[in-house]
């Protein structure tokens, strides 16, 4: 069942069977049926993710109860509330299934014993670490310059086999335009 996760970590560092039995003894299994949640915005609960199956919707409610999705994640990808997770802070995000789902959770406390037990883990850290700064660099660059169009046509060949999943209203709350104005750039295109 954890293959992939163990497979994601050795595209970038090898790992002994020793080495991997102590990522699978900190890590924790949990499952998630649609529209639960991982984390909720400003609790004292943040983990670190990877998704075995399923697919989840990063967002923030904002004063006035709308929602702003911020990222997508699908399986064999990694999240994370980075602030939240790194200095232990209330957490920035909600991170809600949007669909059934499994993840494994590996908490700070025990990323922290795990680079003690794997110190390999810290180079493997520092590549996600940069991937997921990458990853938020390039989402901004891609709301400040680039047409809704644009975004929602790279979104869709990104993500073409999960498109599916998402309904118009995260969607267009992701790509920052209205339900009726993502009607009519799917017409267009």
């Amino acid at each position: 069942m954890y293959n992939p996760l163990r497979l994601s970590i050795e595209r970038k560092i090898p790992l002994t069977d020793e080495e991997w039995k102590f990522v699978v003894e900190k890590a924790e299994f949990i499952k998630l049926k649609k529209n639960e949640y991982l984390q909720i915005q400003d609790s004292n609960s943040s983990y670190e993710g990877f998704i075995l199956k399923g697919a989840f919707k990063t967002y923030i409610l904002n004063d006035n109860g709308t929602e702003s999705v911020i990222f997508f994640s699908f399986e064999n990808e990694w999240m994370c509330d980075l602030e939240s997770f790194y200095h232990q802070k209330p957490t920035t995000y909600n991170i809600k299934a949007i669909e059934d789902s499994e993840i494994l959770v590996i908490s700070k406390t025990n990323k922290t014993l795990l680079f003690e037990q794997v110190p390999k883990l810290i180079q493997f850290h520092i590549i996600m670490v940069e991937k997921a700064n990458i990853a938020i660099q390039q989402r901004l660059i891609d709301v400040l310059n680039k047409t809704s169009k644009q975004r929602y046509l790279e979104f869709i060949e990104k993500y073409s086999h999960k498109v599916d999943k998402i309904n118009n209203r995260n969607l267009s709350s992701y790509l920052g335009v209205s339900h009726e104005f993502l009607s009519k750039i799917k017409k267009r295109c």
